[in-house]
C-alpha cells in the first residue's frame, strides 16, 4: 500500500499591523529612567495622570493601589516638580493637582516618540545613554536607540 505525500501549504503572507506603538516601549522607559531619573512607576504613574485634568490625592491612590508599595511617591512626585498644586483645600474642598509643565512635555515627548513622530537625542549632552562612561547596559540601549532612530527616520522618508 502506498502512502500519499500530503502538501499542505501554509499561509505566509503577513498583514502588517497598523499601530505598533508599544514597539519601542521598553527602549522609550529606559531612556525616560536614564534621561529624567524617573523609575518605572512614577513613568506609569504619570502616564495615568496625562489623560487626567484634574485629580485629588485620593484618585492618585486610588491607582497607585495597584503599584509597588512607595509612601512617599506623591510627595517626590510633587517636590521633584512633575506635579504641582492646582487647588488649596477649604473646609468644603479638597485639594487638586495637575501634571505641571514639565511633566505634560515629558509625557507629549513619549507619546511622539512611540507614534514615531519624533527620535530619541543621540546627543551627550542631553542623553546620558550617549556618554563615553555609560554603562554596558546602556550602550546596549544605544544601539537599539539608533536602530530606532533609523527606523523612524526610514518611516518619514517613505
Amino acid at each position: 500500500m502506498k502512502l500519499k505525500k500530503k502538501i499542505i501549504r501554509k499561509n505566509y503572507d503577513r498583514i502588517e499591523p497598523k499601530q505598533d506603538w508599544l514597539k519601542y516601549w521598553r527602549v522609550v522607559r529606559y531612556w525616560v529612567r536614564e534621561a529624567y531619573g524617573l523609575r518605572y512607576p512614577e513613568l506609569e504613574m504619570l502616564l495615568f495622570l496625562y489623560s487626567e485634568d484634574l485629580f485629588s490625592y485620593k484618585d492618585f491612590e486610588s491607582y497607585e493601589r495597584i503599584m509597588s508599595w512607595d509612601v512617599v511617591r506623591f510627595k517626590r512626585l510633587l517636590r521633584d516638580g512633575w506635579i504641582r498644586k492646582w487647588r488649596e483645600n477649604t473646609n468644603k474642598e479638597c485639594a487638586l493637582y495637575t501634571l505641571s509643565f514639565k511633566g505634560k512635555s515629558l509625557m507629549s515627548s513619549v507619546y511622539r516618540k512611540l507614534s514615531g513622530l519624533e527620535v530619541i537625542t543621540e546627543s551627550p549632552d542631553r542623553n546620558p545613554i550617549f556618554k563615553k562612561k555609560a554603562s554596558s547596559q546602556s550602550k546596549i540601549y544605544k544601539e537599539m536607540i539608533l536602530e530606532m532612530n533609523e527606523a523612524i527616520k526610514r518611516s518619514k522618508q517613505s
